[in-house]
C-alpha cells in the first residue's frame, strides 16, 4: 500500500519568506502551483488513472519529455505527487498525494465550464475527448489483462474522430493521436450513445442489440471490452 497522504509543505528555499503569490489571495497561489502549461493535463491524466511515465506522455500529444520530468518533479516538490519504485522492478510510477488528489473537483468544475462554453470557445473537439477521457476513467484496473491491449473509440456523430485507449500493465492511458501500436479492438458509436453508455441510461448490450454500437478485432476481446468498464446501471425501464 503507498501512503499517499502526504503533506504539504512549501519548497525549503521559500519556507521562510512569505511567497509573493500568497500576497494576492489564495487563486494566486493555486496559480502558482498550477497554472504552468501542461500541469493541470498531468494532474488529470494522474486522476484518470495513469502512474507510468509513458503512458501520462501518451495521454499529452505535444508535450515533451524533458518538459515532462520537469512538471512531474515540480508536482513532487509541491506535495502533490509522490515518485515511488515500481512493483516490477523497473522504473517508477506516480502517485498522487491527498493534496493532489484533491484537485479532482476543481479540475472537473474548470472542464464543465469548457463543456458549457465550448461553442464561444470554438472548441468542436471538446465532447469527443470529453466522452473517451470518461469511459477511461470507467476502466476498473483489477478487471484489465496484463498485457497490451489498444482500443480504438471511433466516434461517429455528430462530429466524427477518433481516439484511442491503451491499457498496459493495468495502467490505463488515452491519446487523441494513433499510439503506434496495431489496434486490437474497435468501438464505433455515436459520441451520443458512449456518453449515454457513461452516464447508466442505457446497456453497452442494448446499445449492440439497436445496431447504436459496433465492435470489430478479436471476438475473445470484443466480448470481454465491455465487462472492463463500470458504467452505471440504468433503470430498468431505460436501457
Amino acid at each position: 500500500m503507498i501512503d499517499t497522504d502526504h503533506p504539504f509543505t512549501l519548497p525549503a528555499r521559500r519556507q521562510n519568506e512569505v511567497p509573493a503569490p500568497l500576497r494576492f489571495g489564495p487563486l494566486a497561489t493555486a496559480t502558482a502551483v498550477l497554472a504552468d502549461r501542461w500541469t493541470p493535463l498531468v494532474v488529470r491524466e494522474l486522476l484518470l488513472g495513469s502512474t507510468r511515465f509513458n503512458g501520462i506522455a501518451r495521454g499529452l500529444p505535444g508535450i515533451s519529455r524533458s518538459l515532462l520530468v520537469q512538471r512531474l518533479e515540480r508536482l513532487e516538490r509541491d506535495g502533490l505527487l509522490l515518485r515511488v519504485p515500481s512493483p516490477e522492478g523497473r522504473g517508477h510510477e506516480y502517485h498522487l498525494t491527498s493534496l493532489g488528489r484533491s484537485l479532482a473537483a476543481p479540475l472537473a468544475a474548470l472542464g464543465q465550464w469548457t463543456l458549457d462554453w465550448g461553442a464561444e470557445l470554438g472548441d468542436a473537439t471538446t465532447e469527443t475527448v470529453t466522452v473517451t477521457r470518461r469511459m477511461q476513467a470507467l476502466l476498473v484496473a483489477d478487471r484489465l489483462p496484463d498485457t497490451r491491449v489498444v482500443i480504438q473509440i471511433d466516434h461517429l456523430a455528430p462530429h466524427r474522430a477518433s481516439h484511442w485507449l491503451i491499457v498496459e500493465r493495468r495502467s490505463p492511458s488515452m491519446t487523441t493521436r494513433h499510439p503506434g501500436f496495431e489496434d486490437d479492438v474497435r468501438v464505433r458509436a455515436g459520441t451520443g450513445v458512449l456518453a449515454a453508455l457513461c452516464a447508466g441510461h442505457t446497456t453497452w448490450r442494448a446499445a449492440v442489440a439497436r445496431g447504436e454500437l459496433t465492435t470489430d478485432g478479436s471476438t475473445v476481446l470484443a466480448r470481454a471490452v465491455p465487462r472492463w468498464f463500470d458504467f452505471p446501471t440504468p433503470p430498468a425501464d431505460a436501457a
